[in-house]
C-alpha cells in the first residue's frame, strides 16, 4: 500500500517540477457585454505582480510563468473590476467579460469607453482628455497643457499665461466653463490669461465649431469644458500630493488635496503653490522694432512670476437628488517683459532687473480671481433637471513706474485718490444662472430645454485709460432634441435665443489736454468714452447627424451663431502699451453672424485607425481691430491708431489624426491641423485675420510596456512636430517662417511598500532650436519661443477606506 503512494506522489513531484520549469504563456482577451474588444484594460496575476494591459483588439498576454493556478484581477475605467481564480490550460486563449459601471447616484449613467460613447452622442467634433494627459503634457498653464490636440492653439503671454485658440478663434469667441459654469474675467485683453488651477481638473471636454446652443453667444468659436475631480466613492478618504519642476525658468510647484466622503456627505480641498523665474530664450538678444535687446543669461527681463490656489468643495448625495458647492480662490502675480511694456524700451535698468531671475519688478500685473458655483441635480425616472448657480469677482491691477505721456503732467498730482503707479485697475463681478431640463420621451427620443442669464459689472480704476466702466446683462434660452433612428444613427436639431444689453459709461481724462476750436486754444478734459446703451438679440440653430456603423463615424452639423460686441470694441480709446499701438471702439458695430458647416470621418481597425474633421465657416460681419494710416498725438509718441471695424470673412480648414499599432508595445501616430482665412470685404479685403495660426503636424512614436521591472505602466514618446511659414499675414503682423522641434517624454508607476507613485518627466524643445510662434504675443516684437525646458511630475495619490457606523 505504501509503494504506490510514495509512487504516486514521486510522479506528481516531477510534473510539478517539469512543469515549473518550463515557462508558460497566459493569453487572452478582454470584451464588453456586447463581446466588443476593451482597450486599456489592466490584467494583474495578483500572486506574481505581473501584469499587462488589453490591446486595441482587447487581446493581451504574459510571458514566463512558473506556476499554473492563480488569481487574476481585470479592471478598466468605467468597468466593474473582475477577480477569478483560473487555473491555466494548456493551448486554451481564456475570454473574461467586463460589465459596465453604473453609477446613478447624481442620476447620469456613467459607462465604459466614455469617450467614444461622448463622441457617439454628439454631431459635433469633441477631442476629450483626462488627467494622465495633463500630467504627461504638462506646460506652463493649463491652455498650453492643451495646445497638442488638434485644432486647439494659444496666444502665449510669456511662460505661465496663455489664451485658447480653438481652429484661428479666439478671446471672446472661445468659452470656457468650469462646473457648468461660464469662465469670465478680461477675456478682451491679448495679456491676459486664464485665472484656472491645472492641477484641479480631472477631465476636459473640447467642442471645436460653434457651441452657443447650450453655452451663449460667445461659444461661436467653441467649448472648453473643465470637469472638476469626481465624487469619492461612499465611505472613502484620499487625497494627492502633486511636484513638479522645470529648468527653464526654475519653476516649482506643489499641489495637496484631500477629500473625504461619509455615506451622503463628501468634501474635498486643495492648496496649490507655484513659483517660477524669468523664462529663458535660445538667443542672447531681441530685436524690438529697430532696437536690439542683450539679454542676460538668455532670460527675459521681468518674465518670473507666482501663483496661489485654493479650492474647496462639498455637497449632499441622495439616491434622486444631488447638490455640490465649489469655492475656489486662484491669485497670481508675473510680471511683463521689461523691454517689451511702455513707449520706450530702451529706458530699463538692466543692472537692477538682472540682479535676480526671481524677483518681480515693473511692470507687472497682479490678478485675484474669487468664485463660487453651486450645482444641483434632481432626476426621476424619465426627466432630469439641472440648476447652476454662480457668483465671481475678478481683481486685476497693471503696475508700472509713473512716466507722463502726451499731456499728462510731469509731476504726478498729490490731489488725486490712487496711486501714480496703478497703471489700469479692473474689477468684475459675475453672476450666472442657469436651468436645464433633460427629457427622455421615448427609447428613441431626447429632448432637453433651458435657460441661462449672466450680469457682468466691470469698474476701471488707474492712470490708464483703455476701455470704460460697463454693464452687461445675457439671457437665453434653448430647445435641443436628439431622435435616435437606431443604435447606429443619431439626428439632432436645436434652436436657441439671446438678448443682451450693454451699458457703457462715459470717461474723461484726470489731466487736461490743449483743445483748438475756432482759433482758441482752451484746457479741457478730454472725453475718452461716452455714455452708450446698445440692445442685441438674434435666434441662432443648428442641425446634425450621426451614424456609427460598425467600425466608421460620420458626422455632419450645420448652424448658425452669433456673438454680442463687447465694451472694448464699442467704446476702446486708449494707448496699449504692450502693442505700441492706440486702439480705438466703434460703437455702431453690429453683433457678430456666423454660418459654418462641420463634418468627420473616421474609420477604426484592428490595428489602425484615422480620422478627418473639416469645416467651412462664413461671417457676415466678423469684428477685429484693422489697423490705420493714423497716429495717435495726445497720448504718447506717435502709437498707430487700430479701429474696431467689420468685414465679411471666409474661413475653411480641418484636423487630420491616424495612428498605428505596430504592436501590443509600439504605437505611431500623427496629428495635422490647417486653417485659412480670407476676408472678403472691408479695408483690408484679401488679408487673413491677426494671430492666424500657421499650417502644422505631429509624428508621433510611443512604446509602452504595462510592467517592466519595478515600473507599471511605463511609456516612452517623442514628437516630432513640424509647422509650415505663415506667409498670410495682415499688417502690421509680420511673416513666421516654419520650423521643426523635437519633444521627448517618458514615465510611469512605481509602487514602494504599497504606495503608488506616478512620474511623468518631458524634454520640450529637445534640440534647443531658436524658432517663433506666430501666435505668440510676444511675435511682434520677435522674442523667440521659449529654449529646452526638462519637466519632471510626481503625483502621489493616497486612498483609504472610513469606518461604516
Amino acid at each position: 500500500m505504501v509503494k504506490p503512494i510514495l509512487l504516486s506522489l514521486v510522479i506528481n513531484l516531477l510534473y510539478c517540477f517539469s512543469f515549473g520549469q518550463t515557462p508558460i504563456r497566459f493569453d487572452g482577451s478582454v470584451v464588453d457585454n456586447k463581446n466588443k474588444p476593451v482597450i486599456g484594460a489592466r490584467v494583474l496575476l495578483k500572486s506574481l505582480n505581473k501584469a499587462d494591459v488589453s490591446n486595441a483588439q482587447g487581446d493581451f498576454s504574459i510571458d514566463d510563468l512558473t506556476q499554473n493556478t492563480f488569481v487574476i484581477e481585470i479592471s478598466c475605467v468605467g468597468y466593474e473590476t473582475l477577480i477569478q481564480r483560473i487555473e491555466l490550460t494548456e493551448n486554451k486563449k481564456y475570454i473574461f467579460q467586463l460589465e459596465a459601471a453604473l453609477v446613478k447616484l447624481d442620476g447620469v449613467v456613467v459607462e465604459g469607453n466614455y469617450v467614444e460613447l461622448k463622441k457617439e452622442k454628439t454631431s459635433l467634433n469633441i477631442e476629450i482628455v483626462n488627467d494622465d494627459y495633463l500630467r504627461q503634457n504638462l506646460g506652463g498653464s493649463l491652455m498650453k497643457s492643451l495646445e497638442r490636440l488638434p485644432g486647439l492653439s494659444t496666444i502665449d503671454i510669456g511662460s505661465g499665461q496663455s489664451k485658447p485658440v480653438i481652429r484661428g478663434l479666439g478671446f471672446n469667441r472661445v468659452v470656457v466653463v468650469e462646473n457648468s459654469i461660464k469662465h469670465e474675467a478680461q477675456q478682451w485683453g491679448a495679456d491676459h490669461g486664464l485665472e484656472i488651477d491645472q492641477y484641479a481638473i480631472d477631465r476636459i471636454e473640447i467642442i471645436k465649431g460653434p457651441a452657443s446652443l447650450m453655452y451663449g453667444s460667445d461659444a461661436i468659436g467653441g467649448i472648453i469644458d473643465l470637469k472638476n475631480k469626481t465624487v469619492p466613492k461612499e465611505n472613502t478618504f484620499g487625497g494627492s500630493v502633486d511636484l513638479s519642476g522645470k529648468t527653464n525658468n526654475d519653476f516649482i510647484g506643489s499641489s495637496v488635496s484631500f477629500f473625504a466622503r461619509k455615506k451622503d456627505f463628501f468634501a474635498t480641498v486643495r492648496a496649490t503653490i507655484l513659483d517660477y523665474g524669468d523664462y529663458r530664450v535660445p538667443t542672447d538678444r531681441v530685436a524690438i522694432y529697430s532696437y536690439y535687446v542683450p539679454l542676460h543669461n538668455n532670460q527675459l527681463r521681468n518674465t518670473a512670476g507666482n501663483e496661489q490656489n485654493l479650492h474647496t468643495s462639498f455637497g449632499l448625495i441622495k439616491d434622486r437628488f444631488k447638490s455640490t458647492f465649489y469655492i475656489s480662490n486662484v491669485h497670481t502675480k508675473y510680471g511683463f517683459f521689461a523691454n517689451a511694456h511702455g513707449l520706450e524700451p530702451r529706458n530699463v535698468d538692466r543692472s537692477v532687473h538682472d540682479q535676480s531671475n526671481r524677483d518681480i519688478l515693473y511692470p507687472y500685473q497682479e490678478v485675484n480671481h474669487f468664485k463660487v458655483i453651486n450645482k444641483s441635480m434632481y432626476n426621476s425616472k424619465n426627466w432630469k433637471f439641472e440648476s447652476d448657480l454662480g457668483y465671481q469677482r475678478n481683481y486685476r491691477e497693471e503696475w508700472s513706474q509713473y512716466a507722463p505721456h502726451g499731456y499728462m503732467p510731469a509731476v504726478f498730482p498729490k490731489s488725486l485718490d490712487f496711486n501714480p503707479e496703478l497703471e489700469r485697475q479692473f474689477e468684475k463681478d459675475i453672476y450666472s444662472v442657469n436651468a436645464k431640463l433633460f427629457y427622455n420621451a421615448s427609447d428613441k427620443t431626447q429632448v432637453s430645454t433651458g435657460i441661462n442669464a449672466e450680469y457682468k459689472e466691470n469698474n476701471i480704476g488707474g492712470r490708464g485709460f483703455i476701455i470704460p466702466a460697463f454693464q452687461h446683462l445675457n439671457l437665453g434660452s434653448f430647445l435641443v432634441a436628439k431622435y435616435n433612428y437606431s443604435k447606429k444613427s443619431l439626428f439632432q436639431a436645436g434652436i436657441r435665443y439671446d438678448h443682451g444689453n450693454v451699458n457703457v459709461s462715459s470717461y474723461n481724462d484726470w489731466f487736461v489736454s490743449p483743445n483748438y476750436e475756432n482759433g482758441d486754444t482752451t484746457q479741457v478734459y478730454l472725453k475718452r468714452a461716452d455714455d452708450i446703451s446698445r440692445n442685441f438679440s438674434n435666434l441662432s440653430w443648428s442641425i446634425g447627424y450621426n451614424f456609427n456603423p460598425d467600425n466608421w463615424t460620420y458626422k455632419f452639423n450645420l448652424g448658425k451663431s452669433f456673438r454680442m460686441p463687447i465694451a472694448k470694441e464699442l467704446a476702446a480709446s486708449g494707448v496699449n502699451y504692450h502693442r505700441f499701438s492706440y486702439e480705438v471702439g466703434n460703437a455702431g458695430l453690429s453683433p457678430e453672424v456666423s454660418y459654418q458647416l462641420d463634418a468627420g470621418v473616421e474609420y477604426h481597425a484592428m490595428k489602425f485607425a484615422v480620422g478627418v474633421s473639416p469645416f467651412l465657416n462664413y461671417f457676415s460681419n466678423y469684428i477685429y481691430l484693422n489697423p490705420t494710416s493714423r497716429y495717435d498725438r495726445l497720448y504718447g509718441f506717435g502709437n498707430q491708431v487700430f479701429e474696431y471695424t467689420e468685414s465679411e470673412i471666409l474661413r475653411y480648414g480641418g484636423e487630420l489624426h491616424a495612428h498605428y499599432e505596430a504592436s501590443k508595445q509600439l504605437r505611431f501616430g500623427f496629428i495635422g491641423e490647417y486653417v485659412y482665412t480670407e476676408q472678403l470685404s472691408g479695408p483690408k479685403k484679401g488679408y487673413t485675420l491677426p494671430f492666424a495660426p500657421p499650417a502644422s503636424a505631429i509624428l508621433n512614436v510611443k512604446y509602452q510596456k504595462p510592467y517592466f521591472k519595478f515600473v507599471t505602466n511605463a511609456y516612452l514618446s517623442l514628437d516630432y512636430k513640424f509647422t509650415a511659414d505663415q506667409n498670410n499675414i495682415v499688417p502690421p503682423e509680420v511673416t513666421t517662417d516654419g520650423y521643426q522641434v523635437f519633444n521627448f517624454s517618458l514615465g510611469g508607476d512605481l509602487v514602494m511598500h504599497n504606495q503608488k507613485i506616478s512620474i511623468a518627466m518631458q524634454v520640450q524643445n529637445l534640440l534647443n532650436s531658436k524658432y517663433f510662434n506666430h501666435t505668440s504675443y510676444y511675435r511682434l516684437i520677435n522674442v523667440p519661443e521659449a529654449g529646452r525646458n526638462f519637466i519632471i511630475n510626481i503625483s502621489i495619490p493616497f486612498m483609504g477606506n472610513l469606518k461604516h457606523n
